[in-house]
């Protein structure tokens, strides 16, 4: 039993889970119907309310399904699932209409539907409320135009967190609309943008008349930085680990020990020392985010997220340039550049620490630069006085640019 289950109470789901292994074989079962009925039996997301894949009870106790699901070999969720089920649903279940959420959460964790996340824009990254991305009401429907952009996935999604402008007359934070984008819709275009590994994970979406029909718009007119704020803690908080704290010894650092015992050409007592404060430093980020799961109630993360977010880009960009210069002249050159396909993940597999050296360079800007973290955590955690704002309360139209 882990840490995590130690204090967890697990009787009102372990029938449950019992139940559903044993009306569906995990070894052929098609993976689409298994978790199709682990949401209808409320173990999708455990802490969302009863009817929306889950039975109200604290985000803890998913650690505990989830590990019983993954030592039946049940079927798990893809990497392009990612955006779906960390973000897309906490934001759907939260903000969305209850014929929205009918519509998209089972499809969501079934992997039906693929997400992609929708907020960056040329003109605003860091930045977000300054986006620019137009919507126009037309009756029933919204028409979007606009250009996203460090779009991870789109390419295989069918649907978009979208975050527009519907009001330009408001300050930048009260004029935005946030839908659940068909990436399929006529209008929607979606390039590549190779990346420094080989890879084309992001990309860069342009939106020209599209038409989106107003029951796909989560949360009301005008408050979609409220939502969006939903969708980026959960974001923040994935990437630190909170969703799940991974095992002693795991991730990047595993990495790390599997050179130092197999590959390694430096040994000395300098390159051991700084071996071991890596270890130190990811045990402490692991056990850190253990309790912030243990102290989590029901419902979206706060910023204290952020701090996890904060330090997991640190140590795992840190612990990927040890393992390069563990491997010498080798972790340089053998490594192919050649165009190939995308895949997703913030820590790789073993023998991957040349590309997650590179790749491992996007931690500190995806799900908000560490410049952003800190002045979350200067001003949201230890209270102190926030930047100077000037175009706060000035309508986004008027605001040079």
């Amino acid at each position: 039993m882990t840490v995590t289950d130690a204090s967890v109470d697990t009787s009102a789901v372990d029938p449950l889970v019992d139940e559903l292994l044993e009306g569906f074989d995990p070894a052929t079962s098609d993976p689409i119907e298994f978790r199709g009925r682990q949401y209808d039996l409320g173990l999708a997301w455990v802490h969302f309310p009863e009817g929306w894949g889950g039975l109200d009870l604290p985000p803890k106790v998913q650690t505990h399904i989830d590990r019983r699901l993954r030592e039946a070999r049940a079927p798990q969720a893809g990497e392009q699932h990612f955006f779906g089920l960390t973000m897309a649903g906490p934001t759907v279940v939260t903000h969305g209409s209850e014929e929205l959420k009918g519509r998209l959460l089972r499809r969501m964790f079934t992997g039906e539907d693929a997400w992609c996340q929708l907020f960056s824009e040329p003109g605003a990254g860091s930045d977000l409320a300054g986006l620019a991305c137009k919507a126009v009401r037309d009756g029933d429907e919204w028409v979007i135009n606009g250009q996203k952009v460090w779009n991870t996935l789109a390419h295989i999604a069918h649907r978009g967190m979208l975050v527009t402008r519907s009001d330009p007359e408001q300050p930048k934070h009260k004029g935005l609309t946030y839908f659940a984008l068909d990436m399929h819709a006529p209008g929607v275009e979606v390039r590549p943008l190779r990346q420094i590994t080989g890879e084309a994970e992001f990309n860069e979406v342009y939106l020209t008349d599209v038409r989106v029909p107003d029951a796909d718009r989560i949360g009301d007119v005008g408050e979609g930085w409220r939502v969006a704020m939903s969708t980026l803690m959960n974001e923040r908080t994935t990437i630190g680990g909170g969703s799940g704290p991974p095992g002693r010894g795991t991730g990047a650092i595993a990495e790390a020990m599997r050179i130092w015992n197999e590959e390694a050409l430096d040994k000395s007592a300098v390159a051991k020392d700084r071996l071991m404060q890596l270890w130190i430093d990811a045990e402490t980020l692991r056990l850190t985010n253990i309790r912030a799961s243990q102290n989590r109630k029901a419902g979206n993360p706060g910023p204290e997220g952020s701090i996890a977010k904060l330090r997991f880009a640190e140590v795992n960009t840190e612990i990927y340039e040890f393992c390069v210069e563990l491997l010498g002249l080798a972790g340089q050159v053998d490594y192919d550049y050649a165009l190939k396909r995308a895949s997703f993940g913030l820590v790789g597999p073993p023998g991957s620490s040349r590309k997650m050296f590179l790749r491992s360079r996007a931690n500190s800007i995806e799900g908000g630069t560490s410049e952003i973290q800190r002045n979350i955590i200067g001003e949201r955690v230890l209270g102190l006085p926030g930047d100077v704002r000037v175009d706060k309360d000035v309508p986004w139209s008027q605001v040079p640019r």
